[in-house]
């Protein structure tokens, strides 16, 4: 039988000690993939670009598939997470194919394109029927699947107020690269490819955890002083 002694000594643990949330650096680096992700999933479209530069197109494809396959056995090799650098050669190996196909080089570029418009719209039409993807993507990859923002004004007012700020920047972005995709400028195309893609994520993901982890603080209730 626990006395009412034993049980002051013994801690008392609440939602804070059971699951802490992942600091801002760490929910970054997990989407990010650090930065050893950042520079293998650029990597590919770097040697793309630079051989396509210096020879000729079907060199330039067959280099970046092999770069990509390379770096994804690598980390298979290494049992480290692989789902950063499939991602990358999947990415890399639909546009090298259609490349290939056509023979024109700034082909390699449509499917990111092409994603990037399906993926700028189908946010903003998710914050007009306030289901916004943002609060759905943080429920699954750093909520472990739990939607309680949904029962916060708060939260979801914020969420979709982040998916419209992601929507606009993506479409910007992919609007650049479509310009200069119509206008056959393939080597700035290339440059745009890799300086609109990982900088302007990796500002907005800092932007979203930050402010949704200080609505999160402000709508926590305060802890009830100890008896």
């Amino acid at each position: 039988m626990t006395t009412g002694q034993d049980r002051a000594a013994q801690p008392e643990t609440g939602p804070q000690d059971e699951e802490r949330l992942p600091t801002i650096a760490e929910q970054m680096a997990d989407q990010l993939g650090g930065w050893r992700g950042l520079v293998e999933s650029s990597i590919p479209v770097v040697v793309f670009v630079l051989a396509n530069i210096i020879g000729e197109l079907r060199p330039a494809v067959i280099a970046s598939v092999s770069v990509a396959v390379l770096i994804a056995g690598v980390r298979l090799a290494q049992r480290r997470p692989v789902r950063h650098a499939v991602n990358g050669l999947f990415g890399v190996g639909v546009g090298a194919a259609i490349a290939w196909r056509t023979g024109n080089e700034r082909d390699f570029y449509l499917p990111g394109i092409l994603y990037g418009i399906g993926y700028g719209v189908a946010l903003l039409i998710s914050a007009a029927i306030r289901q916004p993807l943002v609060g759905w993507i943080w429920s699954v990859l750093v909520a472990k699947g739990r939607s309680e923002w949904r029962s916060d004004p708060k939260l979801v007012r914020t969420f979709t107020q982040l998916t419209v700020l992601w929507g606009v920047v993506w479409l910007a972005k992919v609007g650049v690269q479509a310009g200069l995709y119509l206008a056959h400028q393939d080597t700035a195309l290339g440059v745009a490819r890799l300086a609109l893609g990982y900088p302007p994520y990796a500002l907005l993901l800092l932007i979203t955890v930050w402010t949704v982890r200080r609505v999160t603080r402000e709508s926590s209730p305060a802890p009830l002083p100890s008896a």
